[in-house]
């Protein structure tokens, strides 16, 4: 017992004196639009803490701002970040409302203080939340879709991802009567018990999971967690995808230092660091320094981490995993397919509306981004055949003559719709709006009041 009550005084004292620390060693911000000639540099220094990294990229990702080049070093308990980072076009960052937003957000101590398990937590509490992961299958959210409408819940906001065989998908839902979050016990039983139904009958060999939580994290850095421990990662054995295709990722150890360095090359694009540090971090690995830019479509990261315990990779398993699951990292937010935009007046049902013409036109959704803003959804999916063949013009113009021609749009090139031919395969009858088999688990419903 005196031991016990010994080790609990001990860490209320350290957890006392990090506290101490971080008061008299405040973060200090500097953004500075001169020290570089086609990017903004923001320097972040303050007291190290694990997860600190993902914090402040995520500030900066969450403002859609591309992150060019990044400096890491976080040895003897102090942080010290440079990020050269532009807009969404290549542009310095000028904007004084973003860059005051961004010395607020990073200079605070309440950003540092956040547990890694409530960092990026939503602060609406004017919706319920419901999370899928799972075995992919054809026409799931489709399904789902319909039986949120049917319910009178509509979608606000939805993101979905699909990788190597599983999907996931995070949904903020309101209910219609009342504009607001689900509170009435039974309608969450009613929902709980329906999807339940739905994912059961996708597949035969898992059953499905239901649990009610409270408080929405930050969605994509859900998603990420929620594919990592529905080990997404874990490649099928008649995986038949090219190498080349894949992200060179490499790890090996450094005994005079004792880290373990990582190294990855891969295509370069949006939100690349925040997908790999957010990795690294729920695996429990500390990034001591880093190195990271691009050459032309590359993208270089380098790593050197420790694990919290303080050793290194410790085992060939070890190093295969870590390179396993940062591979899937960067897989995940991989967008295959043609990108559709839908932009029209919200309403109850216009998701499942929307997958439905999707299924019966045999298309799936690879990934997929739905937002309302003021009363209007903008919706995006990106989509290919379901026989696995480029997406024809014939198809798109169905689709505009079901949806209405002025609200769906093409967005990229328009050499990726193929020209309707005599010769193009014949269709699946069921075209689903995911591009695999099976989904498994309905893992969370979450209401807040």
């Amino acid at each position: 017992m005196s031991t016990e009550v010994n080790m609990s005084f001990s860490n209320d004292m350290d957890d006392e004196y990090e506290k101490l620390f971080r008061r008299l060693n405040p973060p200090r911000v500097v953004i500075d639009n001169e020290a570089c000639k086609n990017a903004t540099v923001i320097r972040v220094d303050s007291a190290n803490k694990h997860g600190k990294l993902l914090e402040v990229v995520q500030v900066l990702t969450d403002l859609n701002l591309i992150i060019t080049k990044a400096y890491v070093s976080s040895d003897g308990g102090w942080f010290m970040d440079v990020f050269n980072v532009t807009d969404q076009d290549g542009n310095k960052v000028t904007d004084e409302a973003i860059l005051d937003y961004i010395t607020k957000s990073l200079g605070t101590e309440s950003c540092f203080t956040s547990s890694m398990g409530s960092f990026g937590v939503k602060q609406s509490v004017d919706h319920t939340a419901i999370e899928l992961t799972g075995s992919d299958r054809p026409g799931l959210l489709s399904e789902v879709s319909a039986v949120l409408a049917h319910l009178k819940c509509n979608v606000l906001n939805a993101e979905v991802w699909t990788h190597n065989m599983r999907a996931a998908a995070v949904m903020q839902v309101t209910d219609d009567e009342t504009g607001s979050a689900i509170t009435d016990p039974e309608k969450l039983s009613r929902i709980k018990e329906l999807l339940c139904n739905v994912l059961k009958g996708s597949n035969k060999y898992r059953g499905a999971r239901t649990v009610v939580s409270h408080g929405v994290t930050h969605t994509e850095r859900r998603l990420h967690q929620m594919m990592f421990a529905d080990r997404d990662y874990e490649r099928a054995n008649n995986d038949v995808l090219d190498e080349k295709q894949r992200p060179n990722v490499s790890v090996v150890n450094w005994y005079e230092k004792d880290y373990s360095v990582i190294t990855i090359r891969s295509k370069d694009r949006p939100k690349l660091l925040f997908d790999t540090v957010c990795t690294l971090t729920d695996m429990e690995y500390v990034v001591f320094h880093a190195n990271i830019g691009a050459e032309g479509p590359e993208a270089h990261q380098e790593y050197y981490i420790k694990h919290v315990d303080g050793s290194p990779v410790k085992s060939e398993a070890e190093r295969q995993r870590i390179i396993q699951c940062l591979e899937a990292a960067i897989e995940r937010r991989v967008s295959e397919g043609l990108k559709l935009e839908l932009c029209t007046t919200d309403r109850i049902g216009l998701l499942s509306d929307v997958t439905r013409i999707f299924r019966e036109n045999s298309l799936t959704v690879t990934r997929a981004e739905v937002t309302t803003r003021a009363g209007k959804a903008v919706n995006t999916f990106y989509v290919s055949d379901a026989s696995g063949y480029p997406v024809d013009a014939k198809t798109i113009d169905s689709i505009r003559q079901a949806t209405g021609q002025t609200i769906l749009k093409v967005k990229g090139s328009p050499e990726e719709l193929k020209p309707v031919s005599q010769e193009s395969p014949t269709r699946f009858l069921f075209g689903g709006l995911f591009k695999s088999r099976s989904f498994v688990n309905f893992g969370l419903v979450k209401s807040y009041s």
